[in-house]
């Protein structure tokens, strides 16, 4: 019986952090990688051929976590600035995706945009014209982030679907 509910947590899990690569208010891969971490110190980490899941793919895993967590609050910031912004709208750029945490789901999509938008315009001296491609390098980021967020937690529930099976 336990074991059912550990493996229907694992997957649940799963599940929201898929979604919470959707929905910014909820942390996606940390939480998909919550599920792994699961059916590793409960044991039910096995597939089918026996194998059990191994601390070195855990430990992979929360590495990759990291990294993609950490690359979806930097890289708005840095197509901002590969796109022609200045420092200013790099700055910016993070600072909408801060900002935007407290006005989810769309403060999240827009902030990045219009953090970027907004103090390039009034800090590097440039007309709105011209603030408008770093503003959409800053959403190009978003895009990016939310994609390598989708992918780890896809692989992360392939994980967890071969282990629980």
């Amino acid at each position: 019986m336990l074991s059912y509910v550990i493996i229907g947590l694992a997957i649940f899990l799963g599940i929201v952090g898929i979604i919470g690569c959707v929905l910014p208010v909820i942390p996606g891969p940390p939480i998909s990688w919550a599920g792994m971490m699961i059916l590793y110190f409960w044991g039910k980490g096995t597939d089918s051929s026996g194998d059990t899941m191994s601390t070195r793919l855990l430990l992979i895993w929360l590495v990759i976590t990291i990294v993609v967590t950490v690359l979806d609050y930097l890289v708005p910031s840095y197509l901002t600035k590969v796109s022609g912004g200045s420092k200013y709208a790099s700055r910016g750029a993070l600072a909408g995706v801060l900002v935007g945490l407290f006005f989810a789901p769309w403060g999240i999509v827009l902030g990045p945009m219009l953090g970027a938008f907004i103090c390039e315009a009034a800090f590097s001296g440039k007309k709105a014209g011209q603030s408008i491609v770093p503003a959409l390098g800053a959403f190009a980021g978003f895009v990016c982030g939310t994609l390598l967020k989708l992918i780890s937690c896809g692989f992360m529930m392939y994980y967890i679907v071969v282990y629980c099976f």
